[in-house]
C-alpha cells in the first residue's frame, strides 16, 4: 500500500531520494523584477510570468520569487482575503475572521499519527480558523487564541533541526494555516532545508492563496468534509462550500501531489460521504484518500442530534468499499 501511494505522490517521492528539490527552495533561485512600490496588479504580472518560465538559476537570486511572493502575501495581510471569508481587516490592526492577527504557534512536534506516508512529520499547529466547525476536534486552538509568536529565523532553524532529527516533511496545520501565509514565507525565506513542505488545510481557500502557494507547497493534504452547502453551513458556518473547496482541489491536483482526508460523521454518508467519493473519482482520479472513522462528538457536537455519537462500523465501512468500487487509492 505504501508504494502504491508513494506512485501517486511523485513530488514528495522524488524529493524525499533527493531527485528534486523542494518548491520553496526553487523559488529562490528564480529570478523576478519588482519595487516595494509597484501596484499590487503589476507584482501579480511578474508573479505569473515567473511561474509560467520558470527559469531557475543555479545560485539563489536576490529578489527571488519567493521574495515577490512574500510581498503580495503582506500586501494581502492588510486587507486580508486569504481566504474566502474576505473580511478584508488589516489584520496588523485587529484579528480576521479567523480570529488571527500576527501568527501563534500552539505547538510544534514530530508527529507519529500522521499517515505512514509522511512520518515522522514536523507539525507545526497553529492557532486560529477559517471554519467554526461544532465538532472540531482541535477546538482549544481552533477557536481560542493560544500558542506563541515565534521569530520567522526561529523557526527556520526549528525545521533544520528536526529534520536532522528524522522529519521527512514540514507540515503546516492548526487550526487551519491559511491566515498565516505571510509568516510561513518569512520562515521559509529564513530556511535552506531540502525538506517537503505539506499544506494541511480545510481548503476554503481564494484564489490568491493558491496562487500563492504554487510553487511552495509539494503535497496538499486536504480536508474534503461536505458533500453539500446545507451541511457546511450548519456545522461549520461555511457559506459555497462545494464550488470553492471543488476549485481549489482542482487547482491543488494540477499544481503538485494531493492526498485527500475524509472524515466520516454520523448520519452523513449518503449526504456528504458519497457524493465526495464519487466527485473525486470523476475529476481528480489519481489522487489518494484518507478514509478516517475516528469521529467522535467534541466541542459543541452534542447539541447537534446528528452527529452526537460516534460513527457505525456498517457507515465506516459503506464509505470504504465505494472508495474501492471506483478504484481511488486509499491510504
Amino acid at each position: 500500500m505504501i508504494l502504491e501511494i508513494m506512485v501517486e505522490l511523485k513530488v514528495y517521492n522524488s524529493i524525499l531520494k533527493g531527485d528534486k528539490k523542494p518548491g520553496y527552495i526553487l523559488c529562490k533561485h528564480i529570478p523576478v523584477s519588482f519595487r516595494e512600490d509597484d501596484a499590487l496588479e503589476k507584482l501579480w504580472l511578474e508573479h505569473d510570468q515567473a511561474l509560467k518560465d520558470f527559469k531557475v538559476e543555479k545560485e539563489e537570486v536576490n529578489p527571488s520569487l519567493l521574495d515577490l511572493k512574500r510581498e503580495i502575501a503582506y500586501r494581502i495581510y492588510h486587507k486580508c482575503s486569504f481566504c474566502e471569508r474576505k473580511c478584508k481587516i488589516d489584520r496588523d490592526v485587529r484579528e480576521g475572521v479567523c480570529n488571527v492577527s500576527k501568527a501563534r504557534v500552539a505547538s510544534e512536534f514530530l508527529h507519529m499519527g500522521e499517515e505512514e506516508v509522511f512520518i515522522p512529520s514536523y507539525t507545526i499547529f497553529f492557532s486560529g480558523c477559517t471554519f467554526n466547525c461544532v465538532f472540531c476536534q482541535n477546538w482549544d486552538i481552533s477557536q481560542y487564541k493560544t500558542g506563541i509568536y515565534i521569530q520567522p529565523e526561529i523557526l527556520a532553524d526549528m525545521i533544520e533541526k528536526r529534520n536532522e532529527q528524522g522529519a521527512r516533511n514540514v507540515n503546516w496545520v492548526g487550526g487551519d494555516p491559511t491566515p498565516n501565509i505571510p509568516y510561513i514565507i518569512d520562515v521559509l525565506i529564513n530556511c535552506n532545508s531540502l525538506i517537503p513542505q505539506i499544506w494541511n488545510s480545510n481548503m476554503y481557500c481564494s484564489i490568491e492563496t493558491m496562487k500563492l502557494l504554487h510553487g511552495i507547497i509539494d503535497v496538499y493534504l486536504t480536508d474534503f468534509k461536505y458533500g453539500n452547502d446545507k451541511c457546511s453551513l450548519r456545522l461549520s458556518k461555511i457559506k459555497n462550500y462545494l464550488e470553492i473547496i471543488k476549485r481549489n482541489h482542482i487547482i491543488a491536483y494540477k499544481q503538485t501531489d494531493i492526498l485527500i482526508r475524509h472524515l466520516v460523521m454520523p448520519n452523513h454518508v449518503e449526504c456528504c460521504s458519497i457524493p465526495i467519493i464519487r466527485w473525486i473519482a470523476d475529476n481528480l482520479p489519481k489522487a489518494a484518500v484518507n478514509i478516517m472513522g475516528q469521529y467522535h462528538p467534541e466541542y459543541k457536537a452534542m447539541e447537534y442530534d446528528d452527529i452526537a455519537r460516534y460513527p457505525k462500523h456498517s457507515e465506516i465501512r459503506r464509505v470504504t468499499e465505494e472508495v474501492k468500487e471506483l478504484n481511488i487509492t486509499i491510504v
